[in-house]
């Protein structure tokens, strides 16, 4: 894409195109590294939805999501009238954490711990004969946090990668998850939940439980995969 001689060369290079896999929380976390890097001053306006969809190589709706999951947020206004648009908040907001002591290291050892464990405990369970009641397991757990409120929301979810490490077979494993588990928590704990994210995480969960009980190792592991990815973006996003 030829650059445009109007956009700053800073918004130029952070609303390039998105990965697949991701499309959402990639979109969040480019529009919240133009916020918070200063690109965008406060009160100032963000390009329209189709030009930002162009950019990111995404759909409008897409766009459209996660200006609104911002909005709601608290990082972004939109107003009507003929010189509406989206703008960005005069005051951003603060979360239930404090993440002035986090840093970029931090997240990414965590995150890469994180891919590590359970990309190799989804891979494993789905290579192993699980027993009905192993099987039973998996099931619930995709159900209940599909179904959880937000405030139990986390708790629900880790649950869930806790029975998929259980379902790996290896007893040593369960320990070094949960531990993770709490170091992911803490962070995510220190960003908004966002209603789009959580679909998409639910659709994610669903195609990890049925790869792995179809004894699919690759489609199980690639799954996990993209579902890790797509909390690494919204982590990145608000806290880096």
């Amino acid at each position: 894409m030829t650059a445009d001689p109007d956009v700053p060369l800073a918004s130029e290079a952070l609303l390039r195109p998105v990965r697949p896999g991701n499309p959402f929380e990639d979109t969040v976390e480019r529009l919240l590294q133009t916020i918070r890097l200063g690109v965008l001053a406060p009160g100032e306006s963000l390009p329209p939805e189709r030009e930002l969809a162009a950019r990111l190589g995404v759909s409008r709706d897409t766009v459209r999501e996660a200006i609104k999951s911002l909005a709601d947020a608290g990082y972004l206004v939109a107003r009507r009238g003929r010189y509406g648009g989206t703008f960005l908040a005069d005051e951003l907001p603060r979360h239930t954490g404090d993440s002035s002591d986090v840093n970029r290291a931090e997240i990414d050892d965590a995150l890469r711990l994180r891919e590590i464990l359970e990309v190799g405990a989804a891979r494993m369970a789905a290579s192993r004969t699980l027993t009905a009641a192993e099987r039973e397991v998996l099931w619930s757990r995709l159900a209940d946090v599909r179904g959880a409120p937000p405030d139990d929301y986390r708790r629900l979810d880790s649950r869930l990668h806790l029975a998929i490490a259980e379902a790996a077979g290896s007893p040593s494993l369960v320990p070094l998850v949960a531990e993770n588990r709490m170091r992911l928590n803490a962070l995510l704990d220190q960003i908004p939940l966002l209603a789009r994210n959580i679909a998409h995480s639910d659709e994610q969960h669903e195609a990890i439980v049925v790869a792995i009980l179809a004894a699919d190792s690759e489609g199980a592991a690639e799954a996990m995969r993209a579902h890790v990815a797509g909390s690494a973006a919204l982590l990145h996003g608000f806290l880096d």
